[in-house]
């Protein structure tokens, strides 16, 4: 991200989302009204702001959970504007939740394995012909059990999903998206709820996956986690993208300062 500009819709050198004239308006609330936005390929971008701001909203629209009013939007060069959910994931985006959608009656295991796409075992006909589906499940169950010892669920791994620990939702919805093999993973509010033990660990497996070339976006209210792993920031007020900058640009720029305090104070002074 070297020598690009610390401005909101600025170009990056190599996109991997870029969304258009973006807007979702609720009766006469304007949630979402972005005018250009990037994403650049393998960073963590956070996406941060007030209660209210247009974040989750913004996921919504370009994972394909909600409709806009209007705009575009493209992924890896490939035009999804309202393609549904399903679709979106498949040519590789997809996210988490911030309230966890585990299957609470079933296992760990076979949670992830359920997330695996294009399984030739869910097809009527095909259903019916073990040999035409055995190989590939195998296949899918050892992705799964690899995942699991990758999130240090190993010990869940035949246990119901409802016994778990919230912190534990989180890392086994963060797995169970990884079982699409996705190119970009959006992360809203990963970190609530969880107890810092957990925290830590789920920092470094954000890390991780950039460092393994992935891209992350996530919503994040925690300042002091924003200002340590993120690449790039982005910040929401009122659905618009007032700034996007580096961390240490966005600490110091008046237009968060006041969405967050409404007074020229940095965040960093705020903190301590």
């Amino acid at each position: 991200m070297a020598g690009v500009a610390n401005v909101p819709g600025v170009a990056k050198p190599d996109a991997i989302l870029v969304a258009d004239d973006m807007s979702r308006h609720f009766g006469g609330v304007r949630a979402v009204e972005v005018e250009h936005l990037e994403i650049q390929r393998g960073t963590i971008t956070a996406l941060i702001g007030p209660n209210g701001a247009g974040k989750s909203t913004f996921f919504n629209l370009i994972t394909g959970f909600d409709r806009p009013n209007s705009g575009r939007w493209s992924f890896d060069g490939r035009d999804i504007s309202g393609a549904p959910s399903f679709r979106i994931a498949r040519h590789g985006m997809v996210r988490t939740f911030q309230l966890t959608k585990a299957l609470t009656r079933l296992t760990s295991l076979e949670n992830l394995m359920l997330g695996a796409t294009g399984q030739r075992g869910e097809r009527l006909l095909t259903s019916l012909l073990r040999p035409a589906w055995a190989a590939q499940e195998a296949g899918i169950r050892e992705r799964a059990e690899e995942l699991l010892a990758r999130f240090n669920l190993s010990h869940m791994r035949d246990e119901f999903a409802g016994t778990m620990s919230g912190g534990q939702r989180k890392l086994l919805e963060m797995a169970r998206a990884l079982m699409v093999q996705p190119d970009m993973i959006l992360l809203d509010e990963p970190m609530a709820g969880v107890n810092p033990a957990l925290t830590q660990s789920l920092l470094g497996h954000i890390e991780a996956l950039r460092d393994e070339g992935m891209t992350i976006v996530l919503v994040e209210h925690d300042m002091d986690v924003i200002m340590s792993i993120s690449d790039w920031v982005v910040c929401f007020a009122q659905g618009k993208v007032i700034a996007e900058g580096r961390p240490d640009d966005i600490r110091r720029d008046t237009a968060v300062i006041d969405a967050y305090l409404g007074t020229h104070r940095s965040l960093q002074e705020d903190q301590t």
